[in-house]
């Protein structure tokens, strides 16, 4: 494949496409049965509950400190099937690419996606690439859907939180969001800050082994804040969190301060919200520090039946009713 740029004839059926999915996709894939011409493939799934789930990924810009599009779209989309309690087996993979990207730059998004999902333990199984006009997309976008098998062992869920559960968080919120946000390089501002972009199976597989375990879910889009508050719509209970336990970057408190941000609200791509029994809680704490991944969690609030609000405890004593989310602070971050 001579070409340095996608074209629509990339996109047409023919030669030009059939040389990309081969040489770009199934080579680092390193699946076969991406390039056999094949419209369904069979997949082997062990015993268990089958789950399943589905992602899109437009992020912008699609490389940023930490990652790219397409390890994001597999941690994405392997982080969903690991917080509802699932071993992610497989993934399918759709690209949607713009004429006048760079193969170069589409090569490495490929490859990065390979690495992370032979990191994580999952196979991309099917795939299909579509190529979009100029200036009708935004260089690349993916679409991925995710297998995998859950044991009868613990199943979380919104409906098994109590009053007096306890609330953790696995790490540092906001980082992925700022993260982007300084890779676009608007308002003058660059730095160092690293996406939080991870698998948390780790985290998950840890928390799975407590008893007391109730409900987890990855903060993405919205946030702590717009975690909390779908427990709260789903459950009728309050929650109370602790502003001083959050644990937050210096980098990203700056940034929010300077430019009107609440991190409780930015993205996360790799930490895990669990909710969990009031005695198991400090268990857990432990579990996940002593765990690379989990080394800076804490315990930031509590499930209270006697207030119907999300109540933020300030630094100063106070209490402050934090809103649903309505603005999009920070669109195309994931």
């Amino acid at each position: 494949m001579e070409d340095t740029h996608i074209s629509l004839a990339h996109g047409n059926g023919g030669r030009y496409m059939r040389e990309l999915i081969e040489q770009v996709f199934a080579r680092h894939l390193d699946n076969p049965a991406l390039d056999t011409g094949a419209d369904a493939v069979p997949i082997a799934l062990p015993a268990g509950e089958v789950l399943y789930t589905t992602d899109g990924f437009i992020v912008q810009p699609l490389e940023f400190p930490g990652g790219n599009i397409g390890s994001l779209a597999v941690h994405g989309t392997t982080n969903d099937l690991a917080v509802a309690g699932a071993e992610p087996l497989y993934l399918s993979l759709n690209a949607f690419i713009e004429e006048g990207m760079e193969i170069a730059q589409l090569e490495r998004i490929v490859m990065t996606l390979a690495e992370t999902a032979k990191a994580v333990g999952v196979r991309v199984v099917a795939g299909d690439t579509k190529v979009l006009r100029r200036g009708e997309g935004g260089g690349l976008y993916l679409a991925t859907t995710g297998v995998g098998i859950r044991s009868a062992k613990q199943r979380p869920a919104m409906d098994l939180i109590q009053t007096g559960d306890r609330i953790l968080v696995s790490g540092p919120v906001g980082d992925h969001g700022i993260a982007v946000l300084l890779a676009r390089e608007q308002f003058g501002l660059r730095g160092e800050l690293q996406s939080d972009a991870a698998s948390v199976l780790p985290l998950t597989r840890a928390a799975l082994e407590c008893a007391g375990l109730r409900f987890m879910r990855d903060p993405t889009r919205g946030g702590l804040a717009t975690v909390c508050y779908e427990i709260l719509r789903a459950t009728g209970l309050g929650i109370r969190l602790q502003q001083t336990a959050i644990p937050v970057r210096d980098a990203v408190a700056s940034v929010c301060e300077m430019l009107g941000y609440d991190p409780l609200y930015l993205a996360c791509e790799g930490r895990v919200v669990a909710v969990v029994a009031e005695a198991q809680a400090e268990a857990l704490l432990a579990d996940w520090r002593a765990l690379p991944e989990g080394r800076e969690a804490a315990l930031i609030g509590q499930v209270d039946a006697q207030c119907s609000r999300l109540l933020l405890t300030t630094e100063l004593g106070g209490e402050r009713m934090l809103d649903e989310l309505e603005d999009d602070p920070l669109p195309r971050i994931c």
